[in-house]
């Protein structure tokens, strides 16, 4: 793709559309797409020209598109996995492409994008489009809990219109939703998300957003001393220890290495810095808690938490949660995203617990509309792709 592309001033929007143009484009050019396009919607961090350098094990390209002698109007990392023995590729948009999910040529730029994957030598593509499809409140879900029930049994307070049109477009494609309609899904990426909108909000709002809970322990733990500070990459071995008793606690295994976070916290970094902060709750001189926190844009994530088995009643992880939405807050962003949350509502159920724990910040459950893949067309590519699910089944 020509870099007049990129660079060219934006063209009368009364002037005929030409063909759209898709292919490589610089990092330079995708962040200045990525940064154009800002708020609540804004583009994942899974997105980020760095993201691709924390990936260990995939290839990866740029890609953008846009009509004939205009800007960007779409870009894509695309994480390239390949096939032992082939020179064939699964490719993967992880939380993407960043695009205008509401064109309504949407085979327009989707098209092309298949076809230029496929020349790269992709046997499938998987996806995350963007728009949400349900929301739940806070209190919603708080009502709605109760033995055997999921979120599924509840009525959302939102239902998006464009989230559900592009299901049912892409299904027309031969898009197939990865696990189905399961609530659960089969996503490498979280199907529901906690978000607490920020725009238009005080942090006295913040405050009183917050359940009676939460309120008291972040109360707790400024009475009894706890201290939470932004560490530095030398911090990062005391969060992965802290990490490592959490995944033990809890009953749940991240499989990511040391050096996968130091990676992860140096690439995005060198990025742009501040892209990546770690927060430290320290209580009489020990690291009791810590928590990584992502920011693109008008979008904050909380991403990894992790904290000690003892002194848990000075509620260290409370008080670093509401020193990351306030400073979420100070950033400017529109949404704090506290990431993924089970779709269980049974109290019973052990993995409720981290629902009802971010049900306390009173922000929304939100539904994506979960990740999505396509074979390519031809007998091997077939072939291909029923042995990369059957391989994913057995992992």
């Amino acid at each position: 793709m020509s870099a007049l592309l990129v660079t060219a001033a934006p063209t009368d929007r009364r002037a005929p559309a030409g063909p759209v143009r898709l292919g490589p484009v610089t990092p330079e050019a995708y962040r200045a797409f990525l940064d154009s396009r800002s708020g609540a919607e804004g583009p994942s961090f899974l997105q980020l020209p760095s993201w691709a350098q924390v990936k260990d094990g995939w290839s990866h390209q740029l890609v953008g598109w846009g009509r004939e002698g205009a800007e960007l109007s779409g870009v894509a990392l695309v994480l390239l996995r390949p096939f032992p023995g082939t020179r064939k590729y699964f490719a993967y948009l992880p939380e993407g492409p960043v695009a205008d999910w509401a064109d309504p040529d949407l085979d327009g730029w989707l098209g092309p994008l298949l076809g230029h994957l496929r020349s790269l030598g992709a046997f499938a593509v998987r996806m995350g489009p963007g728009p949400a499809y349900r929301r739940w409140n806070a209190a919603t879900v708080k009502a709605g809990t109760g033995p055997g029930r999921r979120l599924s049994d509840v009525l959302a307070d939102e239902v998006d219109p464009l989230g559900t049109a592009v299901a049912e477009r892409l299904r027309a494609r031969g898009w197939r939703k990865c696990g189905g309609d399961s609530e659960n899904g089969a996503d490498a990426q979280p199907r529901h998300v906690f978000q607490v909108p920020l725009t238009g909000r005080s942090t006295d709002d913040l405050w009183t957003g917050l359940n009676q809970e939460w309120r008291r322990n972040v109360r707790k733990a400024r009475k009894s001393g706890v201290e939470v500070v932004v560490g530095s990459a030398a911090d990062l071995p005391e969060f992965y220890r802290l990490l490592r008793i959490t995944e033990e606690r809890d009953g749940f295994r991240l499989g990511r290495s040391l050096a996968y976070y130091e990676r992860q916290y140096a690439v995005l970094n060198a990025e742009q810095p501040g892209r990546m902060r770690l927060y430290l709750a320290r209580h009489e001189g020990e690291i009791l808690a810590a928590h990584t926190m992502l920011a693109v844009g008008g979008r904050v994530w909380y991403q990894t938490g992790a904290s000690a088995d003892h002194r848990r009643e000075v509620r260290p992880s409370n008080a670093l949660q509401w020193r990351m939405l306030l400073d979420a807050h100070a950033l400017g962003a529109a949404v704090y995203d506290l990431r993924g949350v089970p779709s269980t509502l049974d109290p019973d159920d052990r993995a409720h617990g981290l629902l009802r724990w971010k049900l306390g910040t009173g922000g929304q459950v939100v539904e994506t509309l979960g990740e999505w893949e396509i074979p390519m067309q031809g007998t091997t590519n077939g072939a291909l792709y029923r042995a990369f699910q059957a391989y994913l089944a057995r992992r």
